[in-house]
């Protein structure tokens, strides 16, 4: 479990940081923000994660193995008896599945690494240059696939500590900043999420 999450939910667990950012942006400013509008932004974001979650990966996903093996291909293997046109589908799979490999660590490392701009630590204040964040993005993410070369049970295990501390402490801020705004949990009813997904730009 702990291997788990370090490689899978690492990913889930923190985009909805970069997706507020982007929510932030959009209403122009923090002070721009509206109730409803927090509200519907945050289930929207639960309810994606659920439904990714729940529905793709436990009610589909792992219910889907050809003996024991999962992923595109190990599907084409149990469904290519019913036509040579399946390697079409699969193919597009693979190349999907590729291009999310590429892109995601990319963009995920490059927008952790934005948030450190002009941030002070201590005496130093990380710089606000785009190169920066692009060449230290760069070491981050050849230093992880050369690690990632002896193993992706080694990686699970170096991160799944981290991952494990990092969603422990965003559970604890979450409940410590909730208990004064209990209106949040609003969120939990995904009218709000429909809302705000088709009405708000009316």
């Amino acid at each position: 479990m702990l291997i788990t999450l370090g490689i899978v939910y690492g990913d889930i667990g923190t985009s909805p940081l970069y997706v507020m950012n982007a929510i932030i942006a959009d209403a122009g400013s923090v002070g721009a923000l509206t109730p409803d509008y927090i509200i519907g932004s945050v289930s929207l974001i639960f309810w994606t994660l659920m439904i990714l979650t729940t529905i793709k990966y436990v009610v589909l996903a792992m219910q889907a193995d050809n003996n024991g093996e999962g992923g595109i291909f190990a599907l084409y293997a149990l469904v290519r008896r019913r036509g040579a046109w399946l390697a079409i589908p699969a193919l597009i799979g693979g190349a999907a599945l590729l291009a999310d490999g590429t892109l995601t660590p990319a963009v995920t490392v490059t927008t952790a690494l934005e948030g450190l701009k002009n941030q002070r630590f201590g005496s130093f204040v990380f710089s606000n240059s785009q190169l920066v964040v692009l060449v230290i993005t760069s070491v981050v993410l050849l230093t992880l696939f050369m690690i990632q070369r002896f193993g992706t049970a080694k990686l699970g295990n170096a991160f799944g500590p981290i991952m494990l501390v990092w969603f422990v402490f965003l559970g604890l801020a979450g409940v410590t900043h909730m208990t004064g705004h209990l209106e949040i949990l609003k969120a939990l009813n995904p009218v709000y999420a429909v809302r705000i997904l088709f009405f708000a730009c009316q």
